[in-house]
């Protein structure tokens, strides 16, 4: 089995240690991890703002960075659901327009092999115990692009639960979008930051030592957002979570 790492840009610009930990839970769990140095960004930002003929060229190169893998992993929600559900949008809308007719075909190739990590443990590995070890109270936020457009559902709870040490307490108003939204909170700060603010005061609300989500984008938002509150709430991707053992902390 053949297995790459799609890093994001997020990741690899302000969260490198999220893709190392990837890389070093999957190691742990005898899977070979290469890193193809030709990807880039998956075109989420220009294609959420409108710029939908601008990603075009960074659907070929995801395809071509990520050609003859057997699955493309990646430690975000978003990006995954980036290629999962708007690449085949982008291949049909050029198609339709006579302008590319391959695109679509492009598209589709890397659909059925790009998944989130969770979908990753769970589903192709078939693990729920990693035999990660993190002795803290920790809260799940489910973020948006996972649990509503790739469905990951309870994957990352289940995998949560099986952690040594770790206490999991539930996350008030857990489904609520926590304003980030790429570009929305851009676009639209005043509302962003209100609804960062609802989220902040329900995470502090349980206690939590840390909050753990499938996405730095988001963390990004509410770890800001904490920090600005003074709250001492820790903002840890699940895979460094995961990646966790008593020898090794992340």
């Amino acid at each position: 089995m053949r297995v790459a790492l799609f890093v994001t840009c997020v990741n690899d610009t302000l969260f490198p240690r999220t893709g190392q930990a990837v890389v070093a839970l999957l190691e742990r769990l005898g899977v070979s991890v290469d890193f193809p140095e030709e990807q880039s960004c998956c075109g989420q930002p220009q294609f959420n703002t409108g710029y939908r003929r601008e990603t075009e060229p960074l659907v070929r190169r995801y395809a071509r960075a990520f050609h003859g893998y057997d699955y493309i992993v990646t430690p975000s929600g978003s990006c995954a659901a980036m290629v999962r559900d708007n690449y085949p949008r982008i291949g049909a809308r050029a198609m339709s327009e006579g302008r590319d007719r391959g695109l679509a075909s492009v598209a589709e190739s890397v659909v059925p092999r790009t998944v989130e990590l969770t979908e990753f443990l769970v589903d192709v590995l078939g693990v729920t115990d990693v035999g990660a070890y993190y002795p803290h109270t920790v809260t799940y936020h489910p973020t948006c692009h996972g649990l509503r457009m790739l469905g990951l559902g309870d994957r990352p709870r289940r995998l949560l639960e099986a952690v040594r040490g770790l206490r999991l307490v539930d996350l008030p108003g857990a489904e609520e979008c926590c304003g980030f939204g790429g570009t929305f909170a851009v676009k639209n700060e005043a509302v962003s930051a209100a609804m960062g603010a609802d989220k902040a005061r329900h995470i502090i609300a349980t206690g939590a030592e840390a909050v753990c989500t499938v996405d730095n984008s988001c963390q990004t938002h509410i770890g800001g957002t904490l920090s600005r509150l003074g709250a001492g709430v820790r903002p840890v991707h699940l895979a460094e979570i995961l990646a966790s053992t008593e020898e090794a902390r992340w």
